[in-house]
């Protein structure tokens, strides 16, 4: 069989599971219903086929290959618009909205998958030509290959790894008060609660917490509205929250405390679990549009 086919086929395969390793479903990752699927698994495709041509063109000294790859990097840049228009449009119909810095790092992130398959697919083609000219035999190349694959999916996917809130800040329950029609989480105002009905299924439904930062670099990040809607987003999709339209007495509010840089919210749901609460706060990822170095004292 030709080396080049091989290589290529090698290289493709390996791009193709670089993807789909990426191809997670969670309440963070959209869109997850059917027609995604083949849309992500297509545009992998087209990523593994790119990257898998690359090192066989170079070796028969096939140098226009480069433009393929520059075309690539600008039709994937096409399809991150594509993410973030789709995102945008639906962003109405959500009863807590995401946010636009929720949506640019979806958008990111869906290009950025596709760049991984290239890299892994390029990367495993490299392994399989210098495993052959230091004289291996054509199977032990396609294992070498295979390997420095296997390494660039699990480099990558750690270098694509998304932080979470439980990294950056500690999350704790707090009590839901009222001072007189103000709702009040932890010394902090929140927001005001005129009618007494409303208060009352607060009481009964609501559940709160106080988020703090283990840093002052984690409290930087959550003074970024778009982290704060993060949050706020999350939250409410995980628990399902208690409200509809044109009832903001019940959209959550992730409210800072200037004093201490720490931040509180509360949220009406219809199973009002502490735990769950805390656990979906803490799973929120946090957004590489949030993130901040302060300048040290």
């Amino acid at each position: 069989m030709d080396k080049d086919f091989i290589a290529i086929l090698i290289s493709f395969v390996m791009g193709i599971m670089a993807r789909t390793y990426m191809m997670k479903i969670d309440y963070r990752q959209y869109p997850t219903y059917p027609q995604s699927y083949l849309s992500h698994l297509t545009l992998g495709f087209i990523a593994a086929g790119l990257g898998a041509v690359v090192i066989p063109a170079f070796s028969q000294k096939e140098y226009m290959a480069i433009t393929f790859l520059a075309l690539a990097a600008q039709h994937f840049r096409d399809v991150r618009s594509l993410e973030r228009q789709s995102l945008d449009n639906i962003e109405p119909t959500e009863l807590v909205p995401r946010g636009t810095a929720y949506i640019e790092d979806i958008a990111k992130r869906f290009e950025a998958r596709n760049y991984m398959s290239i890299l892994t697919a390029t990367g495993t083609g490299a392994g399989f030509y210098l495993a052959g000219y230091f004289g291996n035999s054509t199977i032990v190349a396609v294992v070498i290959g295979a390997i420095v694959g296997v390494v660039f999916i699990v480099g990558l996917n750690r270098l694509l790894k998304v932080n979470v809130i439980q990294d950056i800040a500690d999350v704790k329950p707090v009590d839901i008060t009222f001072e007189g029609p103000l709702l009040k989480l932890a010394d902090t105002i929140v927001m005001n609660i005129g009618l007494k009905s409303s208060r009352e299924i607060y009481l009964k439904n609501g559940v709160a917490v106080e988020i703090t930062p283990k840093n002052k670099y984690a409290a930087a990040i959550l003074s970024n509205i778009g982290q704060r809607q993060a949050i706020q987003h999350n939250s409410a999709i995980m628990l399902g929250i208690r409200k509809d339209v044109d009832e903001p007495d019940f959209t959550p509010i992730a409210r800072l405390n200037p004093k201490n840089g720490n931040v509180v919210m509360a949220i009406v749901v219809r199973d009002p679990d502490i735990k769950k609460y805390v656990e979906a706060v803490k799973s929120t990822p946090v957004l590489e549009s949030s993130k901040r170095k302060p300048i040290d004292n």
